[in-house]
């Protein structure tokens, strides 16, 4: 037989305002009384059991998960890692897909804080750091995924995306190419990835042949903006011989611009891009980029927001891990 807010009242011999009162926080309501009611629900095992155990201080064992588009393989890839890994031990993970937007993510946090989440993981595409400060000043755990924010004292497990750019140009440099093209959108961890891109372009005395133009609309289709940016880049006169485009979606549109205009990838151009989703190796050609250790990424952020609840470590645990390059058949030697 299901336990109702009046056998609550009748064992914590209270009114069953009070005991709406201590669930909601509302009213004066003297300690002593506060823990009869506790105490009557623990005894009880009343229902609903999670928001009983979180007025309580208890853990609810569920954490709430924020990405930016699930339509990306490799934020859709990452939920099901972290997911996976919140299973073994023991957690439920709340998803809630944002589309960039501020209104939706400040909404999506006001709810999970109300379901008394256990803590926030953030993947990237996160830019504001004061939501993030707010969450830590009212001391809920928090940790970021995908991202990182060096100036920051915040928990992280990121890539080393500077690094992941040097590579993809040191790569494309040793096939011969001088002529090369970025296809990014305008976040940080596509910005970092240009850098590293352009620091190994100069040590080997190279620089663009044409400006680089971030793409500002990020909540756009990404195989969209990878079809509209390569279009432009393969109207110069002065065409590049290669593409880097910092995700994977983003590299399959350029495919798909090359192949309109009459190119096969890799014979007239190489295409290089960023995250080894599962779709890179089934596109046609198969896609050359830089993998991220995406499953590594999901279970480290999980165990370090989980580590935080028990108090196993200190705050501001920042984990970064190495890009390394898959070789596919979108690229070739010239």
């Amino acid at each position: 037989m299901k336990v109702t807010i009046y056998d609550v009242a009748k064992e914590a011999k209270v009114s069953i305002a009070t005991v709406s009162n201590v669930i909601n926080k509302k009213g004066r309501i003297g300690e002593k009384t506060r823990r009869r009611v506790y105490d009557a629900m623990e005894k009880l095992n009343y229902e609903p059991n999670v928001l009983a155990s979180a007025l309580m201080g208890k853990q609810t064992k569920t954490i709430g998960l924020l990405i930016p588009d699930l339509a990306n393989p490799f934020f859709s890839e990452l939920a099901r890692s972290i997911e996976d890994r919140g299973h073994e031990l023991g957690y439920s993970i709340v998803i809630c897909s944002t589309d960039y937007q501020e209104e939706k993510e400040n909404k999506y946090i006001s709810l999970l804080k109300q379901k008394r989440v256990d803590g926030f993981i953030f993947a990237s595409g996160f830019e504001k750091q004061s939501r993030l400060e707010e969450l830590m000043q009212e001391d809920i755990p928090i940790a970021i995924v995908a991202r990182d924010y060096p100036n920051f004292a915040v928990n992280a497990v990121a890539l080393d995306d500077y690094m992941g750019g040097y590579l993809a140009a040191d790569y494309l440099i040793k096939l011969g190419h001088k002529k090369i093209g970025i296809v990014a959108l305008d976040v940080y961890s596509n910005r970092e990835r240009i850098r590293g891109f352009k620091d190994a372009m100069s040590e080997h005395g190279l620089k663009f042949i044409h400006d680089i133009e971030l793409i500002e609309d990020i909540k756009q289709s990404h195989l969209d903006a990878g079809r509209n940016v390569a279009k432009k880049y393969l109207q110069y006169d002065d065409k590049p011989t290669a593409l880097f485009a910092c995700n994977d979606l983003l590299a399959i549109g350029a495919i798909q611009a090359a192949r309109r205009s009459g190119l096969y990838v890799p014979n007239d151009i190489s295409i290089v891009g960023f995250d080894n989703t599962s779709i890179a190796s089934i596109v046609d050609p198969p896609l050359t980029t830089m993998s991220q250790p995406i499953q590594l990424m999901g279970r480290e952020v999980m165990d370090l927001i989980i580590s935080i609840f028990k108090g196993e470590r200190d705050d501001h645990v920042r984990v970064t891990l190495a890009p390394t390059l898959v070789e596919r058949d979108s690229t070739r030697t010239i």
